[in-house]
């Protein structure tokens, strides 16, 4: 039952039983600024260092277990990591050194772990564990959470704005907005009439995407307030599975994977918007990202806004698309500071694809890593790609 659930989890790369034995990825995900690729496998972990020229360099592998879960906070040696062989164990290390931080062990399995320079969220189906980043300990534990199989969260990246984000209902798209630092209950945003499938804060924690099972519309919040600003529809003739959403770090664009072939990627512009609103009574400080301004600016402006003018800017397509080599990839996006679109698919590979900032459109493919050993990759590869090599009970080293 363990393994069944661990296979639901949003975040790995796995469709079933038989991608487990026939490529050993378990699990895929970038760290919080786009620096860094982990990479959990049948027999250890693999940690990646990205940069902006396109390089795809491996830094450290483990072997000796395997790692259904394994994230590094920022680009510092800690890493959080579980195994499939111990699916209630958290290892909390330091990859340099080689060394065991702590562990705890939990009343059962673990389906995410996220991380913040302040907080370390663990993710049971109907438990939350909120431990302080410093000395490991709990500091909070939210309880009787409706039943989240999949495990779908997010956590802000920010420090000092760390609000979580998970579901308040299991039959419909209710996101609970939690203050971790403060350890209170925020806001609840009525999101979708379906489920929830994902969600995904910006980087300064002012702006929140989610997306419902069905799959065709991506909403985006402001936070804390929870006022909706966006309202982007992926498709409308047929629903999807989303896998990850993805705000690029200047708040410009969104970035949205799914079962199906298509990566979109949508411009959070208000001028590209069905619907417009009057200009913005005050230009944004040169400190404050794109998103933080705009989410001042329509709070500053909703007094005098129409109701139907203050609800969402509407945008009926994407700005940029990615075609991926066929349907059913699960796959994680992420958007680098220098305007690539990175894809981590579950065929082993990382594509690297260049976004057309003034067209649009679809992307063009720039580079194609294997995360695993050769042999597992395709060995169709193009031309352009690089191949490379209660409480819970703890035991602490601190």
């Amino acid at each position: 039952n363990e393994y069944k659930s661990y296979l639901r989890m949003n975040l790995a790369l796995l469709n079933g039983p038989g991608d487990v034995v026939a490529s050993g990825l378990y699990f895929v995900n970038f760290n919080q600024d786009v620096t860094s690729l982990a990479v959990g496998t049948s027999t250890g972990y693999k940690l990646f260092t990205l940069n902006g020229h396109d390089r795809f360099d491996q830094t450290y592998e483990f072997t000796g277990e395997d790692v259904c879960i394994v994230e590094r906070l920022f680009s510092s040696s800690l890493i959080a990591m579980v195994s499939l062989s111990a699916p209630r164990k958290l290892k909390v290390c330091h990859f340099k050194k080689g060394t065991e931080i702590c562990n705890y062990c939990y009343p059962n399995t673990i389906l995410a772990v996220k991380l913040n320079r302040a907080r370390l969220l663990v993710v049971l189906e109907e438990i939350l564990y909120i431990h302080n980043i410093k000395d490991m300990k709990v500091l909070h534990t939210i309880r009787d959470t409706p039943p989240n199989p999949k495990g779908i969260v997010a956590l802000s990246i920010n420090a000092d704005n760390s609000y979580l984000a998970y579901p308040g209902s299991g039959q419909i798209g209710e996101v609970q907005i939690f203050d971790t630092l403060n350890l209170d209950a925020v806001t609840m945003i009525p999101a979708h009439d379906a489920p929830l499938a994902a969600l995904a804060f910006n980087s300064s924690g002012s702006l929140l995407a989610t997306a419902s099972e069905k799959g065709t519309v991506i909403r985006i919040f402001s936070v804390p307030n929870g006022n909706k600003l966006f309202e982007l529809r992926r498709g409308v003739k047929r629903c999807a599975a989303i896998y990850s959403l993805s705000f690029s770090p200047d708040d410009r664009y969104l970035s949205a994977s799914s079962n199906t072939e298509t990566i979109h990627i949508f411009k959070l512009d208000t001028s590209s918007s069905t619907t417009a609103a009057p200009q913005a009574p005050e230009t944004p400080a040169p400190e404050q990202t794109w998103g933080q301004y705009l989410g001042k600016a329509l709070i500053s402006t909703a007094s005098y806004l129409p109701s139907q003018m203050t609800d969402v800017f509407t945008q009926g397509r994407s700005f940029a698309q990615v075609k991926l080599p066929s349907p059913g990839l699960r796959s994680v996006c992420a958007i680098t500071t220098t305007g690539k679109l990175l894809v981590a698919s579950s065929d082993s590979y990382l594509y690297v694809y260049i976004i057309e900032e003034t067209e649009g459109g679809e992307c063009v493919l720039s580079k194609q890593h294997c995360m695993m050993a050769d042999s597992t990759c395709d060995d169709l590869t193009p031309d352009n790609s690089e191949q490379v090599e209660e409480p819970p009970s703890v035991q602490s080293n601190y």
